[in-house]
């Protein structure tokens, strides 16, 4: 039997016990399950148990898995990319997803803005700042967040949203907030800047309660809804 939906159900409590924490509606946090390296089984599983969206690192197994559960007959879902992008990577992106979390330079977002189809609703956008600091990490500097995030949304096809981050994983709960209060000092100078971000993607199974007494709007949460990961299969 499939733990699933009991997955869901326990992730959904601990969203709603943060919020409260954090004084906020749980609705105003959305679960974005991550569902790379499981196949399309398991996401209409989870669409069974009422889950919409859905986040994918990897671009064909993604594409190939919107395709499968579009073909077993799934609601309308709302598909996420939040995978490093690669310039040559851009076109099934912009022709495949709804959502990209991790745009981190102005070339990125140029070629999804010429290459969202005309019929679709414009791709929202998160901008993937490197708020850790860290050599091995994407995303933009903090530094040079602002001119970015001013050139993105001035693209056509684009919506800009807000801000992502995959902090330096740690286990101190402190330490886990301040990261993500870095984060929203930046979403909040912007807005002050005049852009009208409503979006904090922040936050997974390791560190989603400090995120969302933070401020996350969108968590991403997998190996906890699924299960462990086989990535040979990726």
């Amino acid at each position: 039997m499939s733990l699933i939906p009991q997955n869901l159900q326990a992730i959904a409590t601990t969203i709603v016990a943060a919020a409260q924490e954090s004084g906020r509606p749980a609705e105003s946090v959305q679960l974005l399950a991550v569902s790379k390296t499981f196949g399309a089984d398991a996401v209409l599983e989870a669409v069974a148990a009422g889950q919409r969206a859905f986040g994918e690192n990897y671009l064909q197994e993604g594409v190939d898995k919107i395709k499968a559960v579009q073909d077993a007959g799934a609601p309308k879902l709302e598909w996420h990319f939040i995978g490093p992008i690669q310039s040559n990577k851009t076109r099934p992106i912009a022709e495949h997803f709804d959502w990209v979390h991790t745009v981190e330079r102005e070339k990125i977002a140029q070629r999804l803005s010429e290459q969202r189809p005309a019929g679709l609703a414009p791709l929202q956008i998160c901008l993937q700042v490197n708020i850790s600091g860290e050599a091995s990490k994407s995303g933009v500097t903090p530094q040079e967040l602002s001119a970015l995030a001013h050139k993105v949304a001035a693209l056509p096809n684009l919506t800009l949203r807000g801000l992502m981050a995959i902090p330096e994983p740690v286990e101190d709960y402190a330490q886990q907030r301040a990261a993500f209060a870095a984060l929203r000092a930046l979403y909040q100078q912007l807005r002050a800047e005049g852009l009208a971000l409503d979006t904090l993607s922040m936050g997974m199974s390791a560190d989603l309660r400090a995120a969302i007494v933070e401020g996350a709007t969108i968590v991403r949460v997998g190996s906890a809804i699924f299960g462990s990961r086989n990535y040979h299969k990726a």
